[in-house]
C-alpha cells in the first residue's frame, strides 16, 4: 500500500474528515518511481472509475509535473467530506488502495474553496 503522509502535519486527511462541510477539493500529490508511472496510472484509472459511481462524486483531473517530474496530482471535487469519507472507507476502495507498492508516497488534503 503506498505510504499516507500529511502535507500539513498539524492537519491530516483522516482529522479533516471530522469536519462536516462541503462543496470540497481534494488534492492528492504522489510521488512515483519513473518506472512505476504507467502501471500507477492503470490502477489509479480503476480507483477513479469506482469513485466516479459513487454518492457525492462531482469531478477528477490526474495532473503530471513538468520537466521530468516525479509527481503526479489528483484533484477531485465532491460535494462534501462525508461523501468523500464514505468513499474512501469502502471495503471495495480500500482492497484497490491496497495494490499500490509501498515505494508510493501520497500527500493527500481537503480544501474548501476561497473568494480570491
Amino acid at each position: 500500500m503506498a505510504k499516507l503522509q500529511s502535507l500539513d502535519p498539524q492537519t491530516p486527511m483522516f482529522a479533516q474528515f471530522k469536519e462536516k462541510t462541503g462543496p470540497i477539493v481534494l488534492a492528492n500529490t504522489f510521488v512515483v518511481p519513473k518506472e512505476r508511472t504507467e502501471a500507477f496510472l492503470a490502477l489509479f484509472g480503476r480507483q477513479a472509475e469506482f469513485m466516479k459511481s459513487r454518492p457525492g462524486f462531482v469531478s477528477l483531473q490526474m495532473h503530471r509535473g513538468t520537466a521530468d517530474s516525479r509527481l503526479l496530482m489528483n484533484v477531485a471535487v465532491w460535494e462534501s467530506t462525508e461523501a468523500l469519507a464514505a468513499a474512501f472507507g469502502s471495503p471495495e476502495f480500500q482492497r484497490m488502495a491496497a495494490e499500490f507498492p509501498d515505494d508510493i508516497v501520497s500527500y493527500p488534503h481537503i480544501f474548501e474553496q476561497i473568494d480570491a
